[in-house]
C-alpha cells in the first residue's frame, strides 16, 4: 500500500500483508522511530512534511474523515467547530465534535478530543456540504448573536452551491436559520 503524506490510516489496512499482531507491531516500530506518526489508539499518519515545523499532524478533520471512510459513516461538524470552518469564529475548540450515524466515540488526541454523536438522519440527510455547515455553524451561534458578517457569509457559501440542494437543505433547518437562508438566497 502506498501512503501519500498527510495521509491517516488504521493497523487494519494493512492485515491482508500479515497477522492483526504483526502489522500492529510493525506500525508501533515504525512510529517509535519517526516513520509514522502515532495519532491515536489505533490511528497513525504519515505526516507532512514543514522545513520549519517538522512532521506536522494531520488535522482534527482529516482524522474525522478518515474515521467516518472507515467506519463506512456520515459525519457532520458540530458547534464551536462548524463555527470556525464556516468563519464565524477564529477559536479553535480543544473537542471536536461531529454527528454521526455511525458508532458513538470520544478519540482522544493529546489534548484535544474529537467525538463523534449518534443522530437522527435527518441532520444528516442536507445535499450541500455548505449548508450542513452553515445550519450546525448558525445552530451553535445562536439566533440573537448572528450578525450581518455572518449572514454576508451565509450568502457567499450558498452561492456557491447548488439551489436545488439549498432548497431541499432549508426544509430540514429551524425556521430561524431557513429565514436567513431565504434572505440570503
Amino acid at each position: 500500500m502506498q501512503m501519500k503524506r498527510g495521509e491517516v490510516f488504521f493497523p487494519e489496512n494493512f492485515f491482508d500483508l500479515g497477522s492483526e499482531t504483526a502489522c500492529r507491531k510493525a506500525l508501533e516500530r515504525m512510529s517509535g522511530k519517526g516513520e509514522i506518526m502515532f495519532v491515536a489508539r489505533g490511528i497513525y499518519a504519515y505526516p507532512e512534511k514543514s522545513e520549519l515545523f517538522g512532521d506536522v499532524p494531520p488535522s482534527m478533520e482529516q482524522i474525522a474523515k478518515a474515521v467516518a471512510k472507515r467506519d463506512h459513516a456520515r459525519i457532520i461538524p458540530t458547534g464551536q467547530y462548524a463555527s470556525h470552518v464556516l468563519g464565524f469564529t477564529t477559536q479553535i475548540p480543544l473537542q471536536v465534535t461531529y454527528l454521526t450515524d455511525g458508532m458513538p466515540r470520544k478519540i482522544s488526541i493529546g489534548k484535544c478530543s474529537l467525538r463523534f454523536n449518534k443522530t437522527a438522519p435527518k441532520n444528516l440527510s442536507a445535499k450541500g456540504e455548505n449548508t450542513a455547515l452553515i445550519i450546525q455553524g448558525l445552530k451553535a451561534v445562536g439566533k440573537e448573536q448572528v450578525t450581518d458578517e455572518m449572514k454576508f457569509k451565509v450568502r457567499e457559501l450558498l452561492g456557491k452551491e447548488n439551489r436545488a440542494d439549498v432548497m431541499h437543505d432549508m426544509m430540514l433547518a429551524p425556521e430561524w436559520i431557513r429565514n436567513i437562508m431565504k434572505e440570503a438566497l
